[in-house]
């Protein structure tokens, strides 16, 4: 039993001893450096905001018109108005100080006090407040009429007029042309009429021709003879129904 112990407690020993190597890890002498370097260049507040944000107090809560711009006091433009004009103007000369010379004017001052004072021009009131216009612009005055142009023809109409003459002129010019080239000779009313006699004394006759055909045409020149008689006659019929609807007939020479 001695003998089997005694390795045992070697083999402990030994464990023991790598335990405690394990422990005690090699350790550079440059790490407390390394560390230092690394807190130094590491960004602050870089994903989730400041370690520490101060509460605002609950005396300094949002108060009413708080937002609103405020006008400066009266007492305060003053001051910067007067501090702003400080160029001021040069003094009055004194009483026994010599003139300035050379100073001249082109100013009559006795033409000034002599003459009238101008006379306001007349105005018209347009509304309850007193809201006043000058009565030459504002329609009111009849000052159109009285002029030496008014009611006239402006020129550029009595040019287009001066213009439709002429072109009539020329127009009648060129029908009186034309029927001298044509030379057309007016029907009197007299002729009308025994043309329109002639034709219907014709169209009797040949009316009587007519009708004193026989009923049955058996020959080829009965036939021939009524559709002679009745192309003349539908020829005439034409004629006289010209005549009567046109009173006024020209015939070319």
């Amino acid at each position: 039993m001695l003998m089997s112990s005694g390795p045992c407690i070697c083999l402990q020993e030994l464990e023991c001893s790598l335990f405690n190597s394990l422990l005690t890890m090699y350790m550079s002498k440059y790490r407390p450096k390394v560390v230092l370097e690394t807190k130094s260049n590491k960004q602050a507040m870089r994903t989730m905001g400041p370690a520490k944000v101060e509460l605002p107090s609950p005396d300094n809560y949002l108060k009413k018109r708080s937002k609103e711009p405020k006008l400066p006091d009266r007492n305060e433009l003053s001051t910067k108005v007067s501090r702003t004009c400080s160029d001021r103007k040069p003094p009055v000369p004194e009483k026994t100080a010599p003139p300035l010379m050379g100073i001249v004017t082109k100013r009559n001052f006795i033409k000034t006090v002599t003459t009238e004072p101008m006379k306001p021009q007349p105005a018209s009131v347009n509304s309850i407040k007193g809201d006043k216009q000058l009565l030459e612009n504002s329609g009111l005055v009849p000052k159109y009429s009285k002029k030496k142009h008014f009611g006239k023809l402006p020129k550029y109409l009595q040019k287009r007029i001066e213009d439709e003459q002429k072109a009539l002129e020329e127009y009648n010019n060129f029908l009186k042309e034309q029927r001298e080239q044509t030379a057309m000779t007016h029907v009197s009313i007299e002729k009308r009429k025994s043309v329109l006699k002639g034709l219907r004394r014709t169209w009797d006759q040949l009316h009587r021709e007519y009708q004193a055909l026989p009923l049955i045409l058996d020959t080829m020149s009965q036939k021939a003879r009524k559709e002679h008689l009745e192309s003349k006659m539908m020829l005439l019929e034409n004629d006289i129904s010209l005549i009567e609807r046109f009173k006024n007939i020209y015939l070319p020479n």
